[in-house]
């Protein structure tokens, strides 16, 4: 019996589903749909060409391109043959696309666009074992020998027979490496997770069990599919279920897309939830008279049934009938004008998320539920699944899956999500993964209930001059709880007081700066714009103890940016980089 995979259950969806639509691309102002049978085939096709260009099992493969039909794939079809796909960042710079390139060793990249290929250009001096490069549909023709376009790349593999393709599939262990998920660091360059083929399918399995995802399910694929969360949720899940996907046509027509394809699962980051918060409640704030009067009274119920939701507990009886009316009247309007009137099944994660958040969606008849995990442990180690969610935390630990908290604080995992180490690094694996047990890096507690709640980062623990112990993180999801700011950065290490980098969020400060006329442009100096973030300083510190409270502030001119090194492509803040960017700021906080 040949293992059960990935690749192999697309083989058995494709026989089973036939003619079923599998997945859909916008072109020309219309969805178009490719059948099961179209994707097995695709994948079958592009997996014999891998073996004609010479790949063998354990060869890798790179992509460098957004959530299109040809980046699923070639990663599946570099799984099939026995080998890695390695995927990379879109905003990746050209030094850290050679690097991944590089360190994974991939004979053979799949670029998207002229944007992509001219940072391979720039660096394929640096690149001595790459061969050929694929180019997506619709990329403009590049005249260079290592350059092939992908029909071009797809009629490579004719001569190949379709059974030594089988042969390869079959032949796949369980513990082979499947998969290769660079880390987009906060410190260092990023490391190759290595994920086995077991990890992926089991996770895959567990992750359609707490969804509940059948064929009927569809989904919109948007984020960066170098993360293997979206992996899960754009390729693993959907074969593993048969469930449909959509690929938005890019980032910026998400929010239309999403109104289009109106999925049941939608995967975001908190980034998302944050910017659907903000939006709506710019609204709501709008209103008046009897909408207005509505709209609080629909949200009182909401609230008041996410609570039996969240317990997986029938409402009663007067609760049901309040419930029925406020989403004809409310509920169901504002979740069409976003695009959720059909989710069933809401999820955050990548990133914490505010608690305030998820509550101001539950007001509005939307569940979020969060997962935590990392790419070690293939995505989710805790998940707040329906009937047992508890706002505030990252939910119960995974069915089939250990979880403890060492002595430090530190959480720890053990189980078949875990991943087999980080490539060609012997030693960053012995320090992370010791006796079968992922050392996650953060900090966390669970209550009297099994839920689990993150209390910080072990690397990222602020230690003051006076020798106390802080972790930044609650104290800038509090401060980013305000719709001004946009992102929070607090300072405080080997310093006597705790001081914070504030960012404001554009879309808001626009328009708080219509409203009372000043100039948006410098927004970040006015009285006005930091009296209102003052305000927020100070309902922060009265919530924390003397020590963790912010004593003083700046405002940015600019936001923190992917592009100047300071966050990463998931958005996480790298403090050293911040420090290092804005240090003036900083010690002008300190100096006075």
């Amino acid at each position: 019996m040949p293992t059960d995979t990935i690749p192999l259950r697309l083989i058995e969806q494709a026989k089973k589903r036939g003619d079923a639509p599998a997945l859909y691309e916008k072109k020309g102002g219309l969805w178009h749909a490719f059948s099961w049978h179209e994707y097995g085939d695709l994948v079958r096709r592009a997996s014999k060409s891998l073996i004609a260009l010479g790949c063998e099992p354990g060869s890798t493969v790179s992509i460098l391109g957004f959530n299109r039909l040809e980046w699923l794939i070639l990663d599946l079809a570099c799984m099939s043959i026995g080998g890695a796909p390695a995927g990379i960042y879109t905003t990746c710079s050209p030094s850290e696309v050679r690097y991944i390139i590089h360190h994974a060793g991939a004979p053979v990249v799949l670029i998207e666009n002229l944007e992509q290929w001219k940072k391979l250009d720039k660096e394929r001096a640096n690149l001595p074992l790459l061969r050929h490069v694929v180019t997506m549909r619709g990329c403009p023709r590049i005249d260079d020998p290592l350059v092939m376009p992908w029909d071009e790349f797809l009629a490579k593999g004719a001569a190949v027979a379709d059974q030594t393709y089988l042969d390869r599939v079959h032949a796949l262990e369980p513990d082979g490496l499947a998969t290769l998920i660079y880390t987009s660091g906060t410190t260092g360059p990023p490391k190759g997770v290595m994920l086995s083929h077991r990890n992926l399918a089991w996770t895959a399995d567990i992750a359609i069990t707490i969804t509940g995802s059948t064929s009927d399910d569809c989904m919109l694929s948007y984020l960066p599919l170098s993360h293997i969360a979206e992996q899960m949720f754009s390729i693993h899940g959907p074969i593993t279920a048969g469930m449909k996907l959509y690929f938005a046509e890019s980032i910026e027509k998400v929010p239309e897309n999403l109104k289009e394809v109106r999925p049941t699962v939608l995967f975001a980051v908190p980034r998302i939830w944050e910017k659907f918060h903000a939006g709506i409640s710019s609204k709501l704030a709008d209103a008046t008279g009897a909408k207005a009067r509505i709209a609080r009274w629909a949200q009182s119920i909401g609230t008041a049934v996410s609570a039996y939701k969240a317990r997986g507990k029938a409402l009663p009886f007067a609760l049901g009938v309040q419930y029925k009316l406020a989403d004809r009247l409310v509920f169901t309007k504002l979740k069409t004008a976003i695009g959720l009137d059909r989710a069933r099944m809401c999820v955050s994660g990548a990133a914490p998320v505010a608690k305030e958040v998820l509550e101001f969606m539950a007001s509005l008849d939307v569940m979020v539920h969060e997962v935590y995990g990392q790419s070690e442990d293939t995505g989710p180690t805790t998940f707040n699944r329906p009937g047992q969610l508890k706002f505030g935390s990252v939910g119960p630990t995974l069915p089939g899956v250990e979880v403890k908290i060492a002595a430090d604080g530190e959480i720890v995992v053990r189980g078949p999500n875990v991943f087999l180490g980080y490539y060609k690094e012997p030693e960053a694996t012995a320090e992370t993964l010791i006796d079968g047990w992922l050392h996650s890096g953060d900090l966390g507690a669970f209550d009297s209930e099994g839920f689990l709640s993150i209390t910080g980062r072990k690397k990222e623990i602020l230690i003051t001059a006076g020798g106390k112990n802080v972790a930044p993180k609650n104290i800038e999801a509090a401060l980013k709880n305000h719709s001004l700011v946009n992102e929070a950065v607090v300072i405080g290490d080997r310093r006597k007081y705790l001081t914070a980098l504030v960012t404001l969020d554009p879309d808001a400060i626009a328009k708080f700066c219509a409203e009372r006329k000043l100039d948006v442009a410098s927004a970040h100096q006015d009285a006005t714009v930091r009296a209102e973030v003052q305000k927020a300083v100070d309902q922060l510190n009265q919530e924390f103890a003397r020590v963790e409270q912010v004593k003083k502030f700046t405002i940015l001119p600019r936001n923190l940016s992917v592009q100047d090194g300071e966050l990463t492509p998931t958005l996480k803040v790298k403090r050293k980089v911040v420090n290092e960017h804005f240090a003036s700021d900083i010690e002008a906080m300190y100096s006075e």
